[in-house]
């Protein structure tokens, strides 16, 4: 009886989720039955199109960062002197090559990354507890956002490899079909489209695990610098801290991201690091770029572009979802730290 006795629920326990909904709440291990497909699907749709727009939307951006990691010589003349002279070059079309990879593939990949986050982090809340999930919450983020980008990748990968291609070679093909066929013709699957895939995980990762995690925690900050708790906020107030918090999270993300961004630029260059395995054409890559400029070559404009490209997922994020009637998940502080 013991034994049975142990496994039993506290009652305050079997209420709580009930308590909370009453109070307009969702705690950290509110009920599996509000977070159920539907919610996750939604969460879904919303990552997709907040990373298909913004992704697509930063294109031009993207193109000149690009170019500038590519071939720092030609285009030294920073943000807003490379806009100058892919213009001057290729016209103002020139800016947005690569942009049918970008949507297709950032839309599948936010789809992965934003719907698996949001399963990921409320599965672990569900197996810890109320109070352990409080305690370990940048954790659970961490570890979610981890495991989402992953899968992300799997999928992300031949798209950004097309995209780059495109952007380095602008005759190389006419758009996202034309360029994915003539470089799997020519390199094959693995080579053509999976070269990056290391690197991409190198800076898809550690950035979405800091995007979560510093948003997250910002936006937690924001909102409590206002005596609120994020699920009190609405309207205005509640996209304006989505931005803002996007802001910071961004930032902090380009940042530990972009050494291995400039090496998934060079490495989908033809015939960049010469031949050998995927890890000895990054070593010869990196060796001969160096770390300094590895980790600061193309930084600004990085900085703006992935600044602007998060505050802009997590407003529309937060857009989408209230469209479609979905009650945000977040973590709640248990009754007995209050």
């Amino acid at each position: 009886m013991q034994t049975i006795h142990s496994l039993a629920l506290p009652k305050a326990t079997l209420l709580a989720p009930m308590n909370a909904k009453s109070q307009g709440k969702v705690l950290a291990t509110s009920g599996t039955s509000k977070y159920d497909l539907t919610y996750y699907l939604k969460g879904a749709l919303a990552g997709g199109i907040c990373c298909s727009i913004t992704h697509g939307a930063l294109t031009p951006v993207d193109v000149v960062k690009t170019r500038i990691q590519l071939d720092p010589v030609t285009y030294n003349k920073g943000l807003i002197g490379g806009f100058r002279q892919v213009i001057a070059a290729e016209g103002t079309g020139g800016l947005l090559t690569g942009l049918g990879p970008t949507v297709v593939g950032y839309f599948i990949q936010g789809w992965f990354k934003f719907g698996g986050v949001e399963f990921f982090k409320i599965q672990f809340a569900t197996a810890l507890g109320e109070e352990k999930t409080w305690d370990n919450k940048t954790s659970i983020y961490l570890a979610s956002a981890a495991m989402a980008e992953f899968i992300a990748d799997i999928f992300l990968c031949p798209l950004e490899a097309t995209r780059i291609r495109l952007v380095s070679e602008p005759t190389f093909a006419n758009g996202l079909a034309g360029g994915a066929k003539r470089l799997m013709a020519e390199e094959g699957i693995i080579k053509g489209f999976y070269s990056g895939f290391g690197p991409i995980l190198l800076k898809q990762i550690p950035y979405t695990m800091a995007k979560f995690a510093v948003q997250g925690d910002a936006a937690e900050r924001i909102a409590g610098s206002m005596g609120k708790e994020l699920s009190e906020l609405k309207g205005a107030t509640k996209l304006g801290v989505s931005l803002g918090s996007g802001v910071i999270a961004g930032v902090a993300a380009a940042i530990i991201s972009h050494p291995a961004d400039t090496l998934l630029s060079k490495v989908n260059k033809a015939g960049a690091g010469g031949e050998g395995s995927i890890f000895t054409r990054l070593g010869r890559i990196a060796g001969e770029i160096g770390f300094m400029k590895l980790c600061t070559v193309g930084l600004g404009a990085r900085c703006v572009m992935i600044g602007t490209l998060t505050a802009g997922q997590f407003l529309l994020f937060d857009v989408v979802m209230d469209v479609t009637g979905a009650e945000k998940f977040h973590f709640h502080a248990p009754a007995s730290r209050k």
